[in-house]
């Protein structure tokens, strides 16, 4: 897992895939005008989903894991709670792995939380169970979901 500043993504181009790649059309656009949904940066490589949120009781918000993708989580609009635990430790399983989706969900408690402010970034891959889009009550949320195939 990784939480830094925007500013230092270049920082993780050689160990994040499509990190560059996001980074450049992060910059070249704003993002915050876009319509929400699918954006392809390099077909099922690399893309982006621009989603607004609304706050839901922490009960409701299940700990997630991918095998194939990366995430690359990018609040634009407020500032974002998420939950980490290690994949391996999560063992509540609520929806077992879909491959379609690369998901699976798990109803187990965060071991950490942390704040993701505006401006700044939090990277998950395969290993690292976490639990984004924990937002106070009566807050909305824009933000970015990079989705990243992890390389073989």
């Amino acid at each position: 897992m990784i939480l830094d500043k925007i500013e230092n993504a270049d920082l993780y181009f050689d160990s994040v895939p499509g990190m560059e790649r996001f980074m450049q059309f992060f910059n070249d656009n704003d993002l915050e005008t876009f319509p929400a949904g699918k954006l392809r940066l390099d077909g099922d490589d690399l893309f982006i989903n621009i989603i607004d949120l609304n706050s839901r009781p922490k009960k409701e918000v299940p700990m997630e894991a991918h095998r194939d993708y990366i995430d690359i989580q990018v609040p634009l609009t407020a500032t974002e709670t998420m939950g980490y635990k290690a994949q391996e430790d999560c063992q509540e399983m609520l929806q077992e792995y879909d491959e379609g989706k690369d998901l699976e969900l798990y109803n187990d408690e965060s071991v950490a939380e942390f704040q993701v402010p505006v401006g700044y970034f939090a990277v998950f891959f395969p290993s690292d169970g976490h639990r984004p889009g924990l937002i106070p009550e009566g807050t909305k949320l824009r933000k970015l979901i990079v989705k990243t195939r992890v390389q073989q």
